[in-house]
């Protein structure tokens, strides 16, 4: 059975945007896309480690603010011809409140 901790209402996080999750460990960027759709990724890009909350999301992609890699909102992959992989973590959506797995974040922590 997966615990999940609530973070924030949808509504919290804009359109095309972000809102960072802060701990002693680890930062968690949450993007929204247009469709209000919701993901969760390490806020530390695989190529120099940018903060990804910084960077432009399109699509179901962000770019990063540093030199421009754009990194998967689902995987946390870059897309080609880049090469890496950040964390992604599982988001849960229930009555317009974002959710995220607090074992997928011990896992990292």
């Amino acid at each position: 059975m997966t615990n999940w901790i609530d973070i924030c209402a949808v509504e919290d996080i804009p359109r095309l945007g972000s809102r960072v999750v802060k701990s002693d460990t680890l930062n968690i960027a949450l993007f929204r896309t247009t469709d209000d759709r919701v993901f969760a990724l390490r806020d530390q890009c695989p190529h120099k480690g940018g903060p990804l909350s910084q960077g432009i999301v399109h699509g179901t992609t962000v770019t990063c603010p540093l030199h421009n890699w754009k990194i998967d909102l689902a995987s946390g992959e870059a897309q080609g011809p880049d090469e890496g992989c950040t964390n992604a973590f599982p988001v849960q959506i229930e009555n317009g409140r974002v959710r995220l797995s607090i074992a997928a974040l011990d896992k990292v922590a």
